[in-house]
């Protein structure tokens, strides 16, 4: 980020608190902008800002006024107003498709966002947005040495999304049979099969241990179902959660969940045992 300081800078002392009142009020904008760089350059954002806001009308349309842009929304992405940072940027990429700080334009935009993204509980709307993005900076630019970072965010944000889908099916599967809490026509437990399946279905990426943990959570809620289901519909289900054991067998043989998965499956498999063993003697 530092490129834009041109190495004079390094020589220019720091006004006082006096003289940066007077230079807040100079109509010596060329000045005011090299002070403004200065103290960006010495990491006091907060005033950095200020000048530069102060100066981004005036110049616009001058030489100086694609990096003035640049420089305004990095000191306030170093300053953490993360917000207007993104907003600054995304201005920047709009204004200068093709200028000399595009791609940590772009780059930066998503990165602000991602420092908003919120606690897995919460809404990921902003998630979602930073991911987007991230995604928009790799298909312009491929081969950015920024790749490997940016790929580590996306990944790791993805694993928040996986996260909130996790923490929703096991609330309904907590929930069981509270019936006010149903949103798919069903029981809790079938609200829960749904968001399990739907998170796997929509995060192929996801860490094997968030897989393994939605898996466990659509067996648990299909033996459930399947216990509390009207006599039309128990046999069926207790088949489905036998197949349901299966796939979870497979697909995670070394799970420390699989002493739970194994006496739900030789429960189920008894039932469908005895309903056979009924039928036969009929």
């Amino acid at each position: 980020m530092y490129k834009v300081i041109s190495a004079c800078l390094l020589c220019l002392l720091m006004v006082s608190c006096g003289e940066y009142a007077t230079v807040q009020k100079t109509t010596d904008y060329e000045y005011k902008y090299e002070v403004a760089k200065a103290y960006f350059l010495e990491g006091r954002y907060t005033k950095a800002s200020t000048l530069l806001y102060d100066l981004l009308s005036i110049m616009k349309g001058t030489s100086n006024g694609e990096e003035s842009l640049y420089l305004t929304a990095m000191s306030e992405f170093c300053n953490k107003n993360y917000d207007m940072a993104h907003n600054s940027f995304r201005k920047y990429y709009q204004s200068y498709p093709k200028g000399v700080y595009t791609e940590q334009a772009r780059f930066y935009s998503a990165l602000a966002l991602y420092k908003q993204t919120p606690d897995p509980r919460l809404d990921q709307s902003s998630t979602e947005e930073a991911m987007d993005e991230f995604q928009t900076f790799l298909d312009l630019y491929p081969y950015t040495t920024l790749k490997d970072k940016t790929q580590e965010m996306i990944y790791a944000m993805q694993d928040k999304l996986v996260e909130k889908e996790c923490l929703s099916a096991k609330l309904y599967y907590d929930l069981g049979t509270y019936l006010l809490n149903s949103l798919y026509g069903g029981s809790n437990y079938e609200a829960c099969v749904v968001t399990a399946q739907n998170a796997l279905r929509d995060y192929p990426y996801a860490s094997p241990e968030k897989r393994e943990l939605l898996s466990i959570l659509i067996l648990r809620a299909k033996y459930q179902l399947a216990l509390k289901s009207i006599e039309e519909k128990r046999i069926e289900r207790f088949r489905d959660t036998i197949d349901e054991y299966y796939a979870f067998e497979n697909d995670f043989p070394e799970s420390k969940f699989l002493k739970e998965a194994k006496s739900i499956f030789r429960n189920s498999e008894n039932v469908v045992k005895r309903k056979n063993l009924n039928i036969e003697e009929d």
